[in-house]
């Protein structure tokens, strides 16, 4: 689960394996795959930052390592 805040600071957690869209309409809002919207005060970019760090967490994606070439 993931902690967002919706626009009146009440904070929440939802569940990012469900979440189908993120968008900045120009407050963030989440579609979830039962076509339920979120507006939430943490922007974008955190939004799926987050679930990107849930995804690592539960091992479904793996972390990304940036090789820097030392010839450079």
């Amino acid at each position: 689960m993931i902690e967002l805040t919706r626009l009146n600071g009440e904070t929440f957690y939802l569940n990012p394996f469900m979440v189908e869209q993120v968008q900045s309409l120009p407050d963030t809002t989440i579609t979830l795959l039962n076509g339920k919207k979120f507006v939430v005060q943490t922007n974008k970019e955190d939004v799926l930052r987050k679930i990107l760090e849930m995804y690592q967490q539960v091992g479904m994606i793996g972390f990304q390592t940036k090789q820097v070439n030392q010839d450079e």
